[in-house]
């Protein structure tokens, strides 16, 4: 029998696939940390201390006095029954984290701590609103 000495190879070289996946991956890893967490974007005071707290709930407050508990837009008067939502049950010393703007008022400020101080009335739990703040420069 006679056999041919030109035979077909099928053969792929995958090295330079695997670079391309691990470069697309490391791309990936990096642009993923540069996307800010918070969905609501505020200018926040500015301040230098550094407390930090475990958060249970976030309610924030933008420029135009929008009202958010996570990321979904409520009407001041249903904050409380929605930050006692956010609140685990049996947890009486939660941390409800104030990220406002600095342009807002006081007054919708008050109205957050009084939302949390009439959960704790109800509870009789030790609820806190944390004010969340920047850095100084």
């Amino acid at each position: 029998m006679i056999r041919s000495q030109n035979q077909i190879k099928i053969e792929s070289n995958s090295s330079s696939m695997s670079d391309l996946v691990f470069l697309l991956l490391i791309f990936f890893m990096i642009t993923s940390t540069l996307i800010s967490p918070n969905a609501v974007k505020l200018l926040l005071p500015e301040s230098s201390s550094k407390t930090m707290a475990k958060q249970n709930v976030t309610v924030y407050i933008d420029e135009r006095h929008n009202f958010y508990v996570g990321e979904a837009m409520v009407e001041p008067a249903a904050l409380q029954p929605l930050i006692e939502q956010g609140i685990e049950p049996g947890v009486d010393d939660a941390c409800v984290v104030l990220r406002a703007d600095k342009s807002v008022p006081v007054q919708d400020v008050v109205q957050v701590i009084d939302a949390v101080n009439a959960i704790n009335a109800a509870r009789g739990a030790r609820h806190k609103v944390i004010l969340a703040t920047s850095p100084k420069k």
